[in-house]
Formats: C-alpha cells, sequence, structure tokens
C-alpha cells in the first residue's frame, strides 16, 4: 500500500482548509464515521462543520477542560449548535495536564515524547484518548483525529482508539498531515 503525508513547510491555522479537506478525502477513502477535532475557541470546529456538512462524518469536538483557564474560550452557544446537528462536544480532562493532580511527571514526559513529532501529535493523542474516556468512540474503533499548533489545525492521523486506561491498545496507524 502507498500513501501519501502531506508535510506543511509552516505550522499554524493557515494550513486549517488543507487539513479538513485531506481529512475529509482520506475519510472517504477508509469509510472513516468520526473525526475528533481540537477546538479552543472555536473557530476551528465552525469550519469543520461546514467543511463536513452534507457528508455521514460525525464531528466529536474537544475543547480546553473547565478549569484549565479562567475562563472557557469555547462558546456554549457554539457546543448546542454543534449538537443540533448531531456532532458531539466533550470538556473532558486533558490528561497530559494532570501532574498536579496525580503527583507525577509521567504526564509531562508523555506529551513532550509525543512533541518530537510535533505538537499536533500530541494533542492528536490526548483528544483521541479523551474521547475514548468519555465514551464516545470505542475501543478499537477507527477515527481521524485532528489538531494544530497555536490555533488552527496543521495535524491530522489515522488512528485506532482506546481510553487511557488501555494505552497499549491505542495506535497511530497514518499520519494524513503535519508541519515539518
Amino acid at each position: 500500500m502507498k500513501e501519501e503525508i502531506v508535510y506543511f513547510e509552516e505550522s499554524g491555522e493557515k494550513n486549517t482548509g488543507d487539513v479538513l479537506r485531506l481529512v475529509k478525502e482520506r475519510a472517504s477513502a477508509r469509510r472513516i464515521e468520526k473525526v475528533i477535532l481540537a477546538s479552543t475557541r472555536g473557530n476551528t470546529a465552525r469550519l469543520a462543520m461546514e467543511a463536513f456538512a452534507n457528508t455521514d462524518i460525525k464531528l466529536i469536538v474537544i475543547p480546553w477542560q473547565f478549569g484549565f483557564a479562567d475562563t472557557q474560550p469555547f462558546s456554549m452557544e457554539l457546543a448546542a449548535e454543534l449538537q443540533a446537528k448531531g456532532h458531539r462536544v466533550h470538556f473532558g480532562s486533558m490528561l497530559f495536564h494532570t501532574e498536579d493532580f496525580y503527583g507525577s511527571r509521567a504526564p509531562r514526559a508523555m506529551a513532550n515524547i509525543l512533541r518530537v513529532f510535533c505538537q499536533g501529535i500530541k494533542v492528536c493523542t490526548e483528544i483521541l484518548l479523551m474521547a475514548a474516556d468519555g465514551g464516545l468512540v470505542a475501543t478499537g474503533e477507527k477515527v481521524i483525529a485532528v489538531a494544530g499548533t497555536g490555533s488552527g489545525a496543521d495535524t491530522a492521523v489515522l488512528a485506532v482508539a482506546a481510553p487511557s486506561t488501555k494505552l497499549a491498545k491505542f495506535h497511530i496507524s497514518e499520519i494524513i498531515c503535519k508541519p515539518l
């Protein structure tokens, strides 16, 4: 099997449109029905909702958890709009930011190891685990995750989902795109 990986010369939101197009193509080719999407302020979620309108793809949008910052930048109005269109929004615990709670440096170490590939790979991994922990994807289900660096989207992977309690069953099978 031969498949293309797209590398962006720069990271950031300027790649969002290309990422969503690539994800739509790969989801169609692989019959993927769920896309897990990181969206802090909702801009990427809005663009994805438009990009995947009139398709069978359902979004699972993962904003920051409540309490991560002083305010929640993802609006509850947008969450309601997404849910009214059949998508899901999940404000779960951000697993790589739990060192204060668990008293361990393992979450930060895992995040730093994943950042060796890029920030988006770290976030894709985290949101996939969060979606599975929240019961929004099943263990063994093939899904696509989309994330970025700072804002927008610049990274997408196809993965086999698993919850954080079954990390050994989690697997990134394809990198669709990422920044260099």
